[in-house]
């Protein structure tokens, strides 16, 4: 799928402007992953550092008409090695960024999460999609689609203060949250409805910070203020959310999916919770949607270093 990357033109700027930041590349061995991180050199919003079996890694940009020899490259025997080594250069502050390149998410997730060696912190890791759907007037937020596949209520909290973190780093200062589900009424036999409305009181008390949450929504009338006026649904997210908090994994990633390939959704992927962002991406995008997220992946680790460092 192409993605426009003139949807996240203000993104770019900002990333632009704030300037280039070390990112660690686990394994650039496809054409998108290695010229995702050569566009993000270019465009100056990181300085990739190239971890992947050298040979391979020369071939391909032999290929791709890339010098590589401007680049900081680190030669390691295979993907599993380059996932290590990567994570360990994020751990170590070598690198401020980290990003997957063409290896499989498991594979790569299983180095950032490792216990002893990896850059884990006291909160759950997840996945955020920024979308930019023509339809909808600004940037609609989608969470957790790639990591955590049947979050608990706990784990829930921690992906919705991620996302809500997150756009607070991309200047959204009290994001409205749409907690998703089938219908929009408690349903005891639904987990999805108690789950929002606990959600929806662990904000009012505190546990969820710095964002206006409703729900249960169903998709209709979190998107649609008419359909949510047609449903006496009084709310200050309905028909006006940032971010759209699905029940689990296959919810999410089905909802994405089809505002990418039936809506023509410009998309960016980040990993939020670690110790630094990480730029996670599907092996089938292509350069201008890493791009897009390793700009929003910078925006983030400059916030870091101005907070006074990592977590």
């Amino acid at each position: 799928m192409i993605h426009d990357t003139h949807a996240f033109d203000d993104i770019l700027q900002q990333a632009r402007q704030l300037g280039a930041l070390p990112m660690a590349v686990a394994h650039p061995c496809s054409r998108e992953s290695l010229l995702g991180a050569v566009e993000a050199a270019d465009n100056g919003i990181a300085t990739p550092i190239l971890v992947a079996p050298q040979a391979r890694l020369q071939k391909l940009a032999d290929e791709l008409e890339i010098d590589i020899r401007r680049f900081e490259c680190i030669d390691v025997e295979h993907s599993h090695a380059a996932a290590a080594r990567a994570v360990q250069l994020t751990r170590d502050g070598y690198a401020d960024i980290l990003m997957k390149g063409s290896l499989h998410t498991d594979e790569f997730m299983s180095a950032a999460l490792a216990r002893d060696t990896g850059i884990r912190t006291d909160r759950r890791i997840s996945h955020v999609w920024v979308m930019k759907v023509e339809s909808y007037p600004r940037y609609l937020f989608i969470t957790d689609a790639a990591v955590n596949i049947e979050p608990d209520l706990i784990t829930k909290r921690d992906i919705c203060q991620n996302a809500i973190d997150l756009t607070h780093a991309l200047g959204i200062p009290c994001p409205k949250v749409a907690i998703l589900a089938a219908v929009e009424t408690i349903n005891p036999d639904m987990r999805s409805t108690l789950d929002a409305a606990a959600l929806c009181k662990m904000a009012d008390r505190g546990q969820i910070t710095g964002a206006i949450l409703d729900g249960p929504l169903a998709f209709d009338n979190a998107i649609s203020k008419e359909a949510a006026e047609s449903k006496g649904i009084v709310s200050p997210v309905a028909g006006d959310p940032d971010i759209l908090l699905v029940p689990d994994l296959e919810a999410g990633n089905m909802l994405g999916k089809q505002l990418t390939y039936l809506a023509q959704a410009a998309s960016a992927g980040i990993v939020m919770g670690a110790r630094v962002p990480m730029v996670l991406t599907s092996r089938a995008d292509d350069a201008s949607g890493r791009l897009a997220s390793s700009a929003i992946a910078s925006l983030l680790a400059h916030q870091k270093r101005r907070q006074g460092g990592r977590p």
